[in-house]
């Protein structure tokens, strides 16, 4: 298990676990990264991240990134 930000370009990824404060998790489930779900990164700009959830593309800072684990 690692966090996101350390997850390859272009490879998908499924979600083990979402960390962090009770209201980042709910935050964070609420745009699709729920345990189980498929992550797949497709950019990493400056520490930020596009990755593609649930059909959508959502773009994340890193610490918000380091909070999910695949």
């Amino acid at each position: 298990m690692m966090p996101l930000t350390m997850a390859r370009t272009g490879e998908a990824n499924i979600i083990k676990k979402v960390g962090g404060r009770e209201e980042t998790r709910r935050f964070l489930e609420n745009l699709g990264f729920v345990s189980g779900g498929n992550v797949t990164v497709v950019s990493q700009i400056g520490g930020n991240m596009i990755v593609n959830v649930k059909e959508s593309r959502v773009a994340i800072n890193r610490d918000m990134a380091n909070k999910i684990i695949v």
